[in-house]
């Protein structure tokens, strides 16, 4: 999990009041943030992912003002921000929708910076890209002093050799790609445009490029000084949703530093929005629901004095609750039901025996995963662990498949439109998403298939383990499935079997000799396969189905 550090007397200064090492330990432990190091001038903090906004200082002076009493959360909130002025506008061309389709700003204003403000916003920003925006794969951040911008500005996307500029850090001017190839963060992030034929960037009304997300600014306009007043912000990924809270969450921390924050009109090809956007989100409470599951009973006072030390708002008259716009963690009425329960204290909770007596014991599926996991961990492969949910082209077209999968009703999003029917496409990603680590890479993954059958979805458990190397073959995988076999007393057969996403002559479908039963398919995969998931080095693997392996184990005594 992510840590932030803060000096203690700057800490101190922005609560209003001094706190001892003893007093600072259980507050900050009771609001479910752990604290990791404390020292004579320091503190350092560890954040769950799900809460970014207190990635920075004054998001967490703010909550711990709101979980001491000293503060209340209020729906003025959303009148602190301004609406857009004249020129306050943002171009998105229809050339960024393959590339990196959504962008969200701000202006800020009346900033008043020093080194540590500086530190701080920077601070925020580094922990945003590697926590909420995913090593700045899922949203990248980009803060510009504004007196070196003309607006409006310009969000396009242009082939990499007609895009120059001079990088941050850098004196002289380069090319899209010279920047991926030679810059240190061009080095370091240039796996996010590979195989992209258009680049996306930002341009200001006199055409200087602010910066091509998510790689790195230009030092024409992308470096804030003490002397800066005003900054632009922008926030690219492939989601609305998600850029909008990237920019909620650093808007939020600036207006604790006193500064004007202004909106921006985004002019998308398919209409206008504006950000950021303070308005809360309503979720409805029902009493009975946080009783089922706290096992306590509250009058909706009690709520509403839980749910204010966690900075949300609640109507005892409508049992609705009002989340502010950073708070990106609640999707669930369940999520508000932990901030009570994080607000009436974990140690208050009565301790009771359960009036049922057990005795725990590891079930036999979760002891030959284990097992399976402990041999191949000595073999050297690293296990990875991906959603269940997938997309229809990975799951048929892009493994040379056309079954039939099953589809979600309403899912948000058609990346995760439908449940996994392999878990070769999930570790394909793996391998896609990794290439710029160094190969070869050995890795497998324990999960759940779904496959449909007649009115009913059949769930089975899944082994993949995957080679991806110069040298990865069949001969290497069929290595690894002979020394599991030998770990688990096996006698495995291979029979000759053609599929379409192996290469001929390369794979086989693997019995055990004993029942006859099928274990597992294994080969080198097609080079389309690889092709379609932009994998440019060989891959070998095979998938094995849990079930049978288990049944067999267990008529052995297992």
């Amino acid at each position: 999990m992510p840590t932030i550090s803060f000096e203690k007397h700057e800490l101190f200064e922005l609560l209003g009041k001094t706190l001892s090492d003893e007093e600072l330990n259980e507050i900050v432990n009771s609001m479910g943030v752990a604290l990791e190091v404390i020292t004579d001038s320091e503190i350092t903090i560890e954040v769950f992912p799900n809460r970014p906004d207190l990635l920075s200082l004054r998001g967490f002076v703010r909550a711990l003002k709101f979980f001491l009493g000293i503060d209340k959360p209020s729906l003025e909130l959303s009148k602190k921000i301004k609406p857009a002025e004249k020129d306050f506008k943002v171009l998105i061309d229809k050339s960024v929708s393959k590339v990196r389709p959504y962008t969200a700003c701000a202006i800020v204003k009346n900033l008043h910076l020093d080194d540590e403000k500086i530190k701080e916003i920077i601070q925020i920003q580094e922990k945003l890209h590697i926590t909420f925006g995913r090593n700045r794969n899922k949203v990248a951040i980009g803060i510009y002093p504004l007196e070196k911008i003309k607006l409006p500005i310009r969000y396009l996307a242009k082939k990499p050799e007609d895009i120059r500029f001079v990088p941050l850090g850098e004196t002289k001017e380069m090319s899209a790609l010279e920047i991926l190839e030679q810059h240190p963060k061009g080095k370091e992030y240039a796996h996010l445009l590979e195989g992209k034929e258009l680049f996306p960037i930002f341009v200001d009304a006199n055409d200087n490029v602010l910066s091509m997300p998510p790689i790195i600014n230009s030092e024409l306009t992308g470096k804030v000084t003490e002397q800066t007043k005003d900054v632009f912000i922008e926030c690219s990924g492939f989601y609305f949703k998600d850029v909008l809270d990237g920019v909620n969450i650093i808007t939020s921390a600036l207006i604790d530093m006193d500064a004007e924050i202004y909106q921006m009109e985004l002019v998308y090809p398919d209409g206008k929005r504006v950000t950021p956007d303070f308005s809360f989100e309503k979720m409805h409470l029902d009493l009975e629901y946080v009783k089922k599951y706290l096992g306590l009973e509250f009058k909706p006072k009690e709520i509403k004095q839980y749910l204010e030390k966690m900075g949300l708002i609640y109507d005892e008259k409508s049992s609705e609750v009002y989340i502010p716009p950073y708070r990106i963690d609640i999707i669930h009425p369940i999520d508000i039901v932990e901030d009570v329960a994080i607000g009436y204290g974990y140690n208050n909770f009565p301790s009771e025996l359960s009036p049922v007596f057990s005795v725990a014991e590891e079930s036999k599926e979760a002891i030959l995963a284990r097992k399976i996991r402990e041999s191949l961990i000595a073999h050297e492969l690293i296990e990875v662990k991906n959603y269940c949910l997938s997309n229809p082209n990975d799951e048929t077209n892009g493994i040379l498949k056309s079954w039939e999968v099953v589809n979600l009703r309403n899912s948000w999003s058609i990346d995760f439109s439908v449940l996994r029917r392999s878990l070769i496409p999930s570790i394909l990603n793996t391998f896609k998403r990794n290439k710029h680590y160094e190969y070869p890479q050995k890795i497998f993954e324990i999960g759940t298939v779904f496959i449909p059958k007649k009115n009913t979805i059949l769930e089975e458990e899944r082994l993949c383990v995957a080679l991806a190397g110069s040298d990865a073959d069949y001969t290497k995988i069929r290595q690894i499935l002979d020394a599991l076999a030998r770990d688990f007393d096996l006698n495995l057969e291979y029979n000759e079997y053609n599929d379409k996403m192996f290469i001929e002559g390369r794979s086989a479908k693997v019995f055990l000799k004993e029942t006859g039963k099928e274990l597992a398919v294994i080969g080198e995969l097609h080079p389309q396969v690889l092709e379609n998931f932009t994998i440019q080095q060989p891959v070998a693997l095979f998938e094995l189905e849990l079930k049978p392996l288990l049944e067999f184990l267990l008529d052995k005594g297992f």
